[in-house]
């Protein structure tokens, strides 16, 4: 049953079983192809939003939106949502932070396994007529050194793998705490440790003032030569020409990438470098994380439009 007088605007496509959940409780419209011009013109008739990383919740957004209770970000990074304006509004910010993170995680130990022994590189030329055996020649993980920027759930949950295979797992976080460092054999270490120690290095900061361009020329010229990079994180946290130049003057010998400054990207000599290995930001995409994400993101909705505990509050 519906409660009275609280709709929901489902604004980027969630798995149905989330859907589902909300039309428990609220009434739900789903629009998953508004854009902006029209979301200013309807949000005020709205008391919770659901959005995924494709619409920008902005400042004007939340000025038209002068019911809105409830942002739902189904996912985890909140740089498409003005949190400035949240708070000062009493809007409240909520997403789904566990509900990703084996898919994200199983990703990017994929994509360092594909960096590792060639894959990609290995199933092009094989469909181009060729057989590339002697002039692929790849590296165990194990025994290497696995850099990891930012240890949070994702962070962790891939130095776990990593100590599976066999890697030792040095990371820089500011914000952990020691009990995590215990339980997952971590070496917490500066970060130009990470850069300079680092066989392999990955990412998996959020996207912030803090974070944008954290890694930069600067930051190549710390790296052992021929480092592998992985991110699958927020695209903006390395810097792409960089990166580019670092590839080209073989500093750095591979990099696969989820994620990139501008979704799609327009960097088309990064994307063609035949050192680089890119995915379309399909970290979440498994249906078990779908669902699991789209009903977490519906009961914490509900939760805030029934004044019940909310489990992940950003604002």
């Amino acid at each position: 049953m519906a409660e009275d007088n609280k709709k929901v605007l489902v604004a980027d496509e969630i798995a149905y079983e989330g859907i589902k959940r909300l039309e428990e409780h609220c009434h739900v419209d789903v629009q998953t192809s508004i854009v902006a011009s029209e979301l200013l013109k309807i949000i005020n008739d709205y008391s919770g939003l659901i959005v995924r990383s494709r619409t920008v919740v902005t400042e004007d957004v939340l000025k038209a939106g002068t019911d809105l209770e409830v942002i739902g970000r189904c996912g985890v990074g909140v740089d498409n949502i003005d949190l400035v304006s949240c708070k000062k509004r009493g809007v409240k910010v909520v997403n789904c932070p566990t509900s990703l993170t084996i898919a994200v995680a199983e990703l990017t130990f994929g994509l360092l396994l594909g960096l590792a022994r060639k894959v990609t590189f290995c199933d092009r030329e094989m469909k181009s007529g060729n057989w590339p055996k002697k002039q692929y020649v790849g590296n165990e993980l194990n025994g290497k050194i696995l850099g990891l920027i930012a240890l949070g759930r994702i962070g962790a949950e891939v130095a776990r793998i990593a100590n599976a295979f066999g890697m030792s797992v040095i990371a820089y976080d500011p914000y952990v705490d020691n009990h995590k460092i215990n339980n997952n054999n971590i070496m917490m270490v500066d970060l130009d440790v990470v850069f300079s120690d680092s066989d392999y290095l990955s990412v998996h900061a959020p996207l912030n003032e803090e974070t944008k361009h954290l890694i930069s020329h600067e930051s190549f010229d710390k790296m052992k030569d021929g480092v592998k990079i992985v991110c699958a994180a927020r695209g903006g946290i390395i810097n792409e020409d960089a990166l580019l130049n670092a590839l080209e003057l073989g500093k750095v010998s591979g990099a696969a990438l989820d994620v990139f400054e501008i979704e799609p990207p327009v960097n088309d000599k990064l994307i063609n470098n035949a050192n680089v290995i890119a995915t379309p930001h399909i970290g979440a995409q498994t249906k078990d994380a779908q669902i699991r994400a789209g009903v977490d993101i519906a009961e914490e909705v509900v939760a805030v439009l029934t004044d019940k505990k909310i489990r992940w509050r950003v604002v």
